[in-house]
């Protein structure tokens, strides 16, 4: 059993935050490279996430590991940063942010990250979508899925949901949101979305961003592209 060692800190919308020189460089990725929108998202998913962790009994706290946490959280969605190297034409999404958090922990996390703690950042941010698979995977995994679901749907959908695992308070929802403002976040989603299946739509038609596809972009159709369609074709009778 891997019991971590307090972090400095510092306090954010009045969330206690875990404040090292890695989940630092994690902030500054993510403000240079996403515009506001989805850098006030990450960051008010890791508000919500750690403000989680914050109510956790402090025996399963101690075996948390909130730097991963962190850095999982603030870089979970590189992989909407446009225009940029961090956003392949073969990965989803998702993929395209795990990379970019695994190699800048390569490139900046030292001695202290070993290959299981990039992986446990990896896995978390390459399933932070798949809510049938991140609740049985380890708890950092599951922490940042319903931490960034806790962020985008607010406190009372996310219990329907997870129930009492959402300790969050609606106060404290707010505050988050208000140091971080999501006025047009639904639009700025909505683009995201559509960019995506504009740019890679084969990386699209397996998951939810298709439904934008369907919804908004002219000619784009999941049909033959889905594994019914290519089963149904080769299988035999």
């Amino acid at each position: 059993m891997v019991v971590f060692l307090p972090l400095a800190t510092r306090v954010i919308a009045g969330v206690t935050v875990p404040n090292t020189a890695l989940i630092n460089s994690s902030i500054e990725l993510a403000r240079q490279n996403l515009p506001s929108h989805g850098f006030g998202h990450v960051m008010r998913s890791w508000l919500n996430g750690q403000a989680l962790v914050n109510r956790l009994p402090q025996p399963e706290r101690a075996k948390f590991d909130e730097e991963a946490f962190g850095v999982s959280a603030i870089l979970h969605d590189m992989g909407w940063a446009f225009n940029t190297s961090f956003v392949s034409n073969d990965k989803i999404f998702e993929v395209d942010g795990a990379n970019a958090a695994r190699d800048l922990i390569r490139k900046k996390g030292g001695r202290g990250w070993d290959q299981h703690r990039i992986q446990l950042v990896w896995d978390a941010i390459a399933l932070h979508t798949s809510r049938d698979i991140a609740p049985y995977k380890q708890r950092e995994v599951a922490y940042l899925s319903m931490g960034i679901y806790l962020e985008l749907v607010g406190v009372e959908i996310a219990k329907q949901r997870y129930g009492e695992l959402i300790t969050v308070p609606e106060a404290e929802w707010d505050r988050i949101a208000a140091e971080f403002p999501r006025p047009g976040m639904k639009g700025y989603f909505s683009g995201v979305m559509i960019g995506l299946c504009v740019l890679k739509p084969e990386m699209t038609y397996a998951n939810f961003v298709g439904d934008w596809g369907e919804k908004y972009v002219q000619g784009y159709t999941r049909v033959g592209h889905r594994v019914i369609d290519l089963l149904e074709a080769v299988l035999p009778e």
